[in-house]
């Protein structure tokens, strides 16, 4: 049995995978545990196992990969470039840029404006305004200084732009002490050519606007808007708040003391009162809030038009006046201090006044005209006479 045993071991030896030992891994003796332990061989190729267990660097001991067929040679480096040119793009290259940087027009060129510009990429390109800071915004920039030397630059450039883009920004930067004549006629340009004023007092201050333009171009308005929460306390305490003088603790002591809005909006003045840290000042302005009406009507006083006295002599009737007329006192719904019509009223009797006035004017020049002919007529009628 045991003799049959050995002569199969041999034979189930042939398919068993070789592992190699510590000493064979990391050195032979004991003692080369002392020193620094070498680095790993895998196992090789009976062809290159003897040269494999005398290496001792790693590109050595992995010299035999290089042998394979999975063995591609690294890319050469790339060669760097003896002269660092600014990106200059052209009209064709423009629109594919990186939607992410600021677009510059090659005018811009030396502006210290661009030092300031941190927070957003900008690159140089054939443009025609000054700086494309979106898909359909730009930005043109003008110092006053600048246009006290050339005040039609900026109209000039305005015009340029044409209706290529949406939103047109004129990006002023306030350089002089006295700013009142030239910074209106920039805003006068502006409004007239529906554009964007935007006042920058620094340099610093004019990049900011740049890069928040930039920063902001994709995102919705809801980030630059107020959010309030959507329970009752938030709502109401929005509400109050934007009464003049009313604090967030003013809307705690209301609520605590009335309840609800609807009780606050319904109080009297002497409710209001009673509540501690609510002023006459605050009370008055809560009230009045609550009880004006949203439409206010303005009394416009009636405009009395007297008669003339060459029309009173015409029609043969008194003044319309309430001097001497004994039926107005008769009269109990009518009030005294009504003396006209309204004022459409009172309009159409001036106008009507007025043209009856200039007929009048006309028939006696036309009667004043034929006097006059019949008049010479009688004179020639007699000269021939007496021919």
């Amino acid at each position: 049995m045991d003799g049959q045993q050995g002569q199969q071991r041999p034979d189930s030896g042939k398919n068993l995978i070789k592992i190699p030992s510590y000493q064979e891994v990391f050195g032979t003796t004991s003692s080369s545990s002392s020193s620094a332990p070498t680095s790993y061989n895998p196992p090789l190729p009976a062809a290159a196992a003897a040269s494999a267990s005398s290496s001792s660097s790693f590109s050595e001991a992995f010299s035999f990969l290089k042998s394979s067929e999975f063995y591609s040679p690294p890319p050469l480096p790339p060669q760097p470039s003896t002269a660092s040119r600014p990106p200059v793009a052209n009209p064709s290259t423009a629109a594919t840029q990186s939607k992410n940087a600021i677009l510059v027009s090659n005018r811009q060129k030396g502006n210290p404006l661009l030092k300031h510009i941190r927070n957003a990429r900008w690159t140089f390109a054939d443009i025609v305004p000054d700086y494309v800071i979106g898909q359909s915004s730009c930005a043109l920039y003008i110092s006053l200084r600048y246009h006290l030397l050339h005040p039609d630059y900026l109209y000039y450039r305005i015009r340029e732009l044409q209706k290529n883009f949406k939103l047109r920004v004129i990006l002023c930067h306030i350089d002089i002490e006295d700013v009142v004549k030239p910074l209106h006629e920039v805003t006068r340009t502006s409004l007239l050519h529906d554009c964007t004023l935007l006042c920058g007092w620094s340099l610093e201050e004019c990049g900011r606007y740049l890069e928040t333009i930039k920063v902001f171009e994709n995102k919705p308005a809801d980030s630059i808007r107020e959010h309030t929460d959507n329970d009752y306390l938030s709502r109401f305490t929005h509400a109050l708040t934007s009464i003049r003088r009313v604090n967030k603790t003013d809307v705690i002591t209301l609520g605590s003391s009335f309840g609800s809005l609807s009780r606050i909006m319904d109080a009297s003045m002497e409710e209001l009162a009673r509540c501690p840290g609510i002023g006459e000042r605050k009370v008055k302005r809560l009230y009045d809030i609550f009880h004006e009406p949203f439409k206010r009507v303005t009394p416009r006083p009636n405009l009395v038009v007297p008669d003339t006295p060459d029309r009173e002599k015409a029609s043969g009737q008194p003044s319309s006046t309430n001097n001497g007329i004994p039926g107005a006192a008769e009269m109990p719904g009518v009030s005294k201090n009504k003396k006209g019509s309204d004022v459409k009223s009172a309009l159409t009797a001036a106008f009507a006044k007025y043209s009856e006035k200039i007929r009048s004017q006309g028939r006696d020049a036309a009667h004043e005209a034929g006097e006059g002919t019949s008049s010479s007529t009688m004179e020639g009628d007699k000269t021939n006479q007496l021919d």
